[in-house]
């Protein structure tokens, strides 16, 4: 039976990949930013890997220009805690609108696989993978 700490911590790393979530669906790239650590590494993004938060951030700003809404579905979250770092798998269902062609729609069906630290007691992403089930483009 787990811990009312355990409990508590998988919440909190719930609560960071829906903040992800929020914040770039709603452009706001301050809580977007909020999520991760200083060193934060990502990959699975395309070819490159994108080494810290403000580089991360400054490439998805400028990757969002190309669509209008969007809005990612996160699927129920898989985490193991060991101490202060994380393990967390979670599907996501992203729908993109393009922003030249406002009635066609990117669907990406994806998993996140993220590993978080608590830093200063608060749960960051220290490294986050895309693992890319397949894309849709449709137009309506």
């Amino acid at each position: 039976m787990a811990d009312l700490q355990t409990v508590a911590d998988r919440i909190a790393l719930m609560d960071v990949m829906l903040r992800y979530a929020k914040g770039v669906d709603q452009r706001d790239m301050a809580l977007y930013a909020s999520v991760f650590a200083d060193d934060v590494e990502v990959l699975g993004f395309g070819a490159d890997t994108y080494h810290g938060r403000d580089a991360w951030v400054a490439y998805v700003t400028e990757a969002l220009k190309a669509y209008g809404p969007t809005q990612h579905m996160l699927g129920p979250q898989l985490a193991t805690v060991d101490g202060d770092t994380a393990h967390c798998r979670t599907d996501v269902q992203a729908l993109h609108y393009l922003i030249d062609k406002p009635t066609t729609t990117l669907t990406l069906w994806a998993t996140y696989n993220t590993d978080m630290k608590r830093i200063n007691g608060e749960w960051k992403i220290a490294r986050h993978h895309l693992e890319s089930r397949g894309t849709r483009i449709q137009a309506d």
